[in-house]
Protein backbone atom coordinates (compact mmCIF):
# COMPACT_ATOMS: atom_id res chain seq x y z
CA UNK A 1 0.00 0.00 0.00
CA UNK A 2 1.86 2.88 -1.07
CA UNK A 3 -0.57 6.13 -1.02
CA UNK A 4 -3.07 6.89 1.88
CA UNK A 5 -3.87 9.83 3.68
CA UNK A 6 -2.31 9.90 7.06
CA UNK A 7 -1.37 12.82 10.01
CA UNK A 8 1.43 14.94 8.69
CA UNK A 9 4.70 14.32 9.94
CA UNK A 10 6.82 16.77 8.67
CA UNK A 11 8.13 17.40 12.01
CA UNK A 12 9.79 14.49 12.29
CA UNK A 13 12.66 15.47 10.05
CA UNK A 14 13.39 18.50 12.04
CA UNK A 15 16.01 18.90 14.65
CA UNK A 16 14.14 18.46 17.72
CA UNK A 17 13.63 14.86 16.30
CA UNK A 18 17.61 14.09 17.17
CA UNK A 19 17.26 15.76 20.91
CA UNK A 20 14.08 13.98 21.37
CA UNK A 21 15.40 10.50 19.74
CA UNK A 22 18.95 10.55 22.01
CA UNK A 23 17.97 9.27 25.45
CA UNK A 24 16.34 6.02 23.57
CA UNK A 25 18.61 5.28 20.98
CA UNK A 26 22.00 5.69 22.85
CA UNK A 27 21.13 3.12 25.38
CA UNK A 28 20.55 0.72 22.51
CA UNK A 29 24.01 2.23 20.56
CA UNK A 30 25.80 1.25 23.68
CA UNK A 31 24.34 -2.13 23.77
CA UNK A 32 25.21 -3.62 20.82
CA UNK A 33 28.17 -1.57 19.55
CA UNK A 34 29.87 -3.72 21.52
CA UNK A 35 28.51 -6.77 20.07
CA UNK A 36 29.41 -5.54 16.63
CA UNK A 37 33.14 -4.68 17.79
CA UNK A 38 33.57 -8.84 18.99
CA UNK A 39 31.89 -9.82 15.16
CA UNK A 40 32.78 -8.72 11.89
CA UNK A 41 34.01 -5.48 10.82
CA UNK A 42 30.85 -2.74 10.37
CA UNK A 43 32.11 -2.56 6.80
CA UNK A 44 31.44 -6.14 6.16
CA UNK A 45 28.79 -6.44 3.71
CA UNK A 46 28.88 -10.10 3.90
CA UNK A 47 26.76 -10.01 7.13
CA UNK A 48 24.04 -9.30 5.02
CA UNK A 49 22.03 -10.86 2.48
CA UNK A 50 20.83 -8.29 0.10
CA UNK A 51 18.03 -9.08 -1.93
CA UNK A 52 14.94 -6.64 -3.64
CA UNK A 53 11.56 -6.95 -3.68
CA UNK A 54 10.45 -7.80 -7.32
CA UNK A 55 6.56 -6.92 -7.78
CA UNK A 56 7.61 -4.11 -10.22
CA UNK A 57 9.77 -6.82 -12.37
CA UNK A 58 6.91 -9.27 -12.80
CA UNK A 59 7.00 -8.44 -16.30
CA UNK A 60 10.54 -10.06 -17.23
CA UNK A 61 11.35 -13.60 -18.22
CA UNK A 62 12.59 -15.09 -14.86
CA UNK A 63 16.16 -15.85 -16.19
CA UNK A 64 16.55 -11.93 -17.82
CA UNK A 65 15.30 -10.85 -14.22
CA UNK A 66 18.11 -12.90 -12.17
CA UNK A 67 20.92 -11.96 -14.28
CA UNK A 68 20.08 -8.39 -14.13
CA UNK A 69 19.93 -8.25 -10.75
CA UNK A 70 22.92 -10.70 -10.27
CA UNK A 71 25.05 -8.23 -12.03
CA UNK A 72 23.49 -5.08 -9.44
CA UNK A 73 25.06 -7.39 -6.63
CA UNK A 74 22.09 -8.37 -5.04
CA UNK A 75 22.19 -12.03 -3.55
CA UNK A 76 18.84 -12.95 -3.84
CA UNK A 77 15.06 -11.92 -4.14
CA UNK A 78 12.25 -11.27 -2.40
CA UNK A 79 9.14 -12.98 -4.84
CA UNK A 80 5.57 -13.04 -4.42
CA UNK A 81 3.67 -16.45 -4.38
CA UNK A 82 0.32 -15.31 -4.23
CA UNK A 83 -2.49 -13.72 -6.26
CA UNK A 84 -1.64 -11.66 -9.08
CA UNK A 85 2.51 -12.57 -7.75
CA UNK A 86 5.25 -13.50 -9.44
CA UNK A 87 4.07 -16.93 -9.46
CA UNK A 88 0.47 -17.28 -8.87
CA UNK A 89 -0.61 -19.80 -6.45
CA UNK A 90 -2.26 -22.62 -9.18
CA UNK A 91 1.23 -23.02 -10.89
CA UNK A 92 3.20 -23.12 -7.93
CA UNK A 93 4.28 -26.35 -8.72
CA UNK A 94 5.01 -25.97 -12.34
CA UNK A 95 6.36 -22.45 -12.23
CA UNK A 96 8.12 -22.03 -8.51
CA UNK A 97 10.84 -24.96 -9.81
CA UNK A 98 10.95 -22.63 -12.78
CA UNK A 99 12.40 -19.28 -10.69
CA UNK A 100 14.36 -21.12 -8.46
CA UNK A 101 16.08 -22.81 -11.37
CA UNK A 102 17.00 -19.17 -12.97
CA UNK A 103 17.77 -17.83 -9.62
CA UNK A 104 20.70 -20.51 -9.32
CA UNK A 105 21.95 -20.39 -12.53
CA UNK A 106 22.95 -16.92 -11.52
CA UNK A 107 23.76 -17.46 -8.02
CA UNK A 108 21.13 -15.84 -6.37
CA UNK A 109 18.51 -17.11 -3.77
CA UNK A 110 14.82 -17.05 -3.23
CA UNK A 111 15.51 -15.51 -0.26
CA UNK A 112 12.03 -14.54 1.03
CA UNK A 113 9.16 -15.87 -0.75
CA UNK A 114 6.26 -13.08 -0.06
CA UNK A 115 2.81 -15.30 0.39
CA UNK A 116 -1.06 -14.16 1.04
CA UNK A 117 -0.90 -16.98 3.42
CA UNK A 118 -1.94 -16.66 7.57
CA UNK A 119 -3.44 -19.96 8.28
CA UNK A 120 -3.24 -23.38 7.21
CA UNK A 121 -6.19 -24.09 4.74
CA UNK A 122 -7.17 -25.68 0.89
CA UNK A 123 -8.34 -22.10 0.04
CA UNK A 124 -4.97 -20.23 1.10
CA UNK A 125 -3.35 -23.67 -0.95
CA UNK A 126 -1.36 -23.41 2.03
CA UNK A 127 -0.23 -26.99 1.50
CA UNK A 128 0.81 -26.72 -1.79
CA UNK A 129 2.78 -23.67 -1.62
CA UNK A 130 4.83 -24.39 1.33
CA UNK A 131 5.51 -27.90 0.19
CA UNK A 132 7.02 -26.86 -3.22
CA UNK A 133 8.72 -23.67 -1.56
CA UNK A 134 10.38 -25.82 0.67
CA UNK A 135 11.37 -28.67 -1.53
CA UNK A 136 12.77 -26.11 -3.83
CA UNK A 137 15.29 -24.53 -0.84
CA UNK A 138 13.24 -21.59 0.22
CA UNK A 139 13.98 -20.99 3.74
CA UNK A 140 11.17 -18.16 4.66
CA UNK A 141 8.11 -16.90 3.49
CA UNK A 142 6.26 -13.49 4.84
CA UNK A 143 2.68 -13.82 5.81
CA UNK A 144 -0.84 -12.76 4.82
CA UNK A 145 -1.73 -10.33 6.96
CA UNK A 146 -4.20 -10.83 10.24
CA UNK A 147 -6.27 -7.40 10.35
CA UNK A 148 -8.49 -6.52 13.09
CA UNK A 149 -12.74 -5.41 13.40
CA UNK A 150 -12.61 -2.63 14.61
CA UNK A 151 -16.01 -2.60 15.87
CA UNK A 152 -14.84 -5.66 18.22
CA UNK A 153 -12.76 -5.71 21.60
CA UNK A 154 -8.95 -5.48 20.11
CA UNK A 155 -6.92 -7.74 22.71
CA UNK A 156 -9.74 -10.09 22.39
CA UNK A 157 -9.12 -10.86 18.78
CA UNK A 158 -5.31 -11.98 19.37
CA UNK A 159 -6.96 -14.92 20.66
CA UNK A 160 -8.05 -15.57 17.41
CA UNK A 161 -5.16 -14.75 15.53
CA UNK A 162 -2.91 -16.90 18.38
CA UNK A 163 -5.32 -19.53 17.45
CA UNK A 164 -4.96 -19.29 13.12
CA UNK A 165 -0.95 -18.76 13.99
CA UNK A 166 -0.99 -22.12 16.17
CA UNK A 167 -1.06 -24.88 13.13
CA UNK A 168 0.48 -22.51 10.80
CA UNK A 169 3.85 -22.59 12.89
CA UNK A 170 3.29 -26.22 13.73
CA UNK A 171 3.15 -26.94 9.61
CA UNK A 172 6.20 -25.02 8.79
CA UNK A 173 8.52 -25.81 11.27
CA UNK A 174 7.55 -29.84 9.62
CA UNK A 175 8.57 -28.59 6.60
CA UNK A 176 11.71 -26.50 7.36
CA UNK A 177 10.51 -22.92 6.28
CA UNK A 178 10.06 -20.45 8.69
CA UNK A 179 7.09 -17.89 8.72
CA UNK A 180 7.89 -13.74 8.80
CA UNK A 181 5.30 -11.28 9.26
CA UNK A 182 5.86 -7.59 8.03
CA UNK A 183 4.97 -4.52 10.35
CA UNK A 184 2.42 -3.17 8.03
CA UNK A 185 1.13 0.75 8.69
CA UNK A 186 -2.69 1.08 8.68
CA UNK A 187 -5.85 1.36 10.51
CA UNK A 188 -6.06 -2.16 11.67
CA UNK A 189 -3.34 -4.18 10.59
CA UNK A 190 -2.57 -6.57 13.64
CA UNK A 191 1.09 -6.23 13.88
CA UNK A 192 1.51 -2.12 12.72
CA UNK A 193 1.67 -0.58 16.85
CA UNK A 194 4.68 -3.93 16.94
CA UNK A 195 3.92 -4.44 20.52
CA UNK A 196 0.78 -7.05 19.59
CA UNK A 197 3.66 -8.44 17.79
CA UNK A 198 5.86 -8.47 20.46
CA UNK A 199 2.92 -10.43 22.58
CA UNK A 200 1.79 -13.00 20.44
CA UNK A 201 5.28 -14.42 18.85
CA UNK A 202 5.81 -14.97 22.88
CA UNK A 203 4.39 -18.44 22.65
CA UNK A 204 7.25 -19.34 19.66
CA UNK A 205 11.14 -18.91 19.80
CA UNK A 206 12.42 -17.06 17.17
CA UNK A 207 13.35 -20.20 15.21
CA UNK A 208 10.18 -21.01 15.01
CA UNK A 209 8.79 -17.62 13.75
CA UNK A 210 10.34 -14.34 12.52
CA UNK A 211 9.00 -10.45 12.19
CA UNK A 212 10.35 -8.55 8.38
CA UNK A 213 10.65 -5.61 10.33
CA UNK A 214 9.79 -2.78 8.00
CA UNK A 215 11.83 0.46 8.82
CA UNK A 216 8.98 2.60 6.65
CA UNK A 217 6.22 1.06 8.19
CA UNK A 218 7.49 2.12 11.32
CA UNK A 219 8.35 5.38 11.00
CA UNK A 220 4.32 5.86 9.71
CA UNK A 221 3.00 4.01 12.56
CA UNK A 222 5.72 5.34 15.28
CA UNK A 223 7.43 8.39 14.09
CA UNK A 224 10.26 8.67 16.52
CA UNK A 225 9.47 5.77 18.43
CA UNK A 226 10.70 3.61 16.03
CA UNK A 227 14.19 2.85 18.02
CA UNK A 228 11.44 1.33 20.90
CA UNK A 229 9.49 -0.92 18.26
CA UNK A 230 12.87 -2.45 16.95
CA UNK A 231 13.81 -3.22 20.54
CA UNK A 232 10.58 -4.58 21.83
CA UNK A 233 10.70 -7.18 18.81
CA UNK A 234 14.67 -7.19 18.16
CA UNK A 235 14.08 -10.85 19.75
CA UNK A 236 12.29 -12.22 16.72
CA UNK A 237 13.60 -9.95 13.54
CA UNK A 238 14.75 -12.35 10.94
CA UNK A 239 14.21 -9.75 7.98
CA UNK A 240 15.10 -6.10 7.64
CA UNK A 241 12.42 -3.95 4.82
CA UNK A 242 13.69 -0.74 3.62
CA UNK A 243 11.60 1.73 2.04
CA UNK A 244 11.17 5.43 2.44
CA UNK A 245 7.95 7.12 3.27
CA UNK A 246 7.73 10.92 2.66
CA UNK A 247 4.40 13.35 3.40
CA UNK A 248 3.34 15.89 1.19
CA UNK A 249 0.04 17.90 2.11
CA UNK A 250 -0.84 15.38 4.73
CA UNK A 251 -0.60 12.84 2.41
CA UNK A 252 1.68 9.61 2.44
CA UNK A 253 4.02 8.38 -0.27
CA UNK A 254 7.03 6.99 -0.88
CA UNK A 255 10.54 7.50 -2.87
CA UNK A 256 13.97 6.93 -3.05
CA UNK A 257 16.09 5.45 -0.10
CA UNK A 258 17.69 8.26 2.19
CA UNK A 259 15.35 10.85 0.67
CA UNK A 260 12.39 10.82 2.75
CA UNK A 261 11.55 10.38 6.58
CA UNK A 262 12.92 7.41 7.37
CA UNK A 263 15.92 8.63 10.61
CA UNK A 264 19.23 7.78 9.27
CA UNK A 265 20.46 6.58 12.69
CA UNK A 266 18.41 3.18 12.28
CA UNK A 267 20.98 2.36 9.83
CA UNK A 268 23.85 3.04 12.14
CA UNK A 269 21.92 1.39 14.82
CA UNK A 270 21.54 -2.11 12.74
CA UNK A 271 24.97 -1.45 11.39
CA UNK A 272 26.00 -1.80 15.71
CA UNK A 273 23.66 -4.33 16.46
CA UNK A 274 24.03 -8.03 15.55
CA UNK A 275 21.56 -8.59 13.23
CA UNK A 276 23.49 -10.94 10.45
CA UNK A 277 20.58 -11.77 7.77
CA UNK A 278 18.09 -10.62 5.06
CA UNK A 279 17.94 -6.99 4.05
CA UNK A 280 15.41 -6.28 1.41
CA UNK A 281 14.99 -3.37 -0.80
CA UNK A 282 11.54 -2.60 -1.34
CA UNK A 283 11.54 -0.17 -4.52
CA UNK A 284 7.35 0.33 -5.46
CA UNK A 285 7.39 4.05 -5.68
CA UNK A 286 7.05 3.85 -9.47
CA UNK A 287 4.38 1.42 -9.55
CA UNK A 288 3.95 -2.14 -10.94
CA UNK A 289 1.52 -1.89 -13.50
CA UNK A 290 2.84 -1.10 -16.72
CA UNK A 291 6.36 -3.29 -18.46
CA UNK A 292 7.19 0.25 -20.12
CA UNK A 293 8.21 1.50 -16.94
CA UNK A 294 10.59 -1.49 -15.96
CA UNK A 295 13.94 -0.01 -17.25
CA UNK A 296 13.14 3.10 -15.52
CA UNK A 297 12.30 0.60 -12.01
CA UNK A 298 15.71 -1.02 -12.70
CA UNK A 299 17.55 2.06 -12.19
CA UNK A 300 15.78 2.99 -9.37
CA UNK A 301 16.87 -0.34 -7.69
CA UNK A 302 20.45 0.36 -8.47
CA UNK A 303 20.52 3.52 -7.17
CA UNK A 304 18.36 2.48 -4.25
CA UNK A 305 20.59 -0.02 -3.63
CA UNK A 306 23.65 2.43 -3.39
CA UNK A 307 22.28 4.31 -1.26
CA UNK A 308 21.40 1.66 0.93
CA UNK A 309 24.78 0.44 1.00
CA UNK A 310 25.99 3.98 1.43
CA UNK A 311 23.92 4.31 4.53
CA UNK A 312 24.76 1.04 6.17
CA UNK A 313 28.37 1.42 5.40
CA UNK A 314 29.15 5.44 4.94
CA UNK A 315 33.11 5.94 3.94
CA UNK A 316 35.41 6.11 7.23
Amino acid sequence: MNDSPVPGRRHFLKGSTGLALAPLLSPLLGRTAHAADKSQAPTDTSRYEFCTFTKPLQHLPYAEMAKTLAAMGFDGIEGAVRPKGHVLPERVEEDLPKLTDALKAHSLRFTVMTTAINEVSAEQATETILRTAAANGVKRYRMGYYRYDLKKPIRAQLDEFRAQLKDLVAFSSELGIKPIYQNHSGTNYFGAPVWDLAEVFEDYSPDEIGVAFDIGHATVEGGRAWPLHFAVIRPYIDTIYVKEPSWHNNTLGWGPVGEGAVDKRFYQLLRESDFTGPVSLHVEYLGHNDPAIVPTVLKAIEKDFASLKALLFPAA
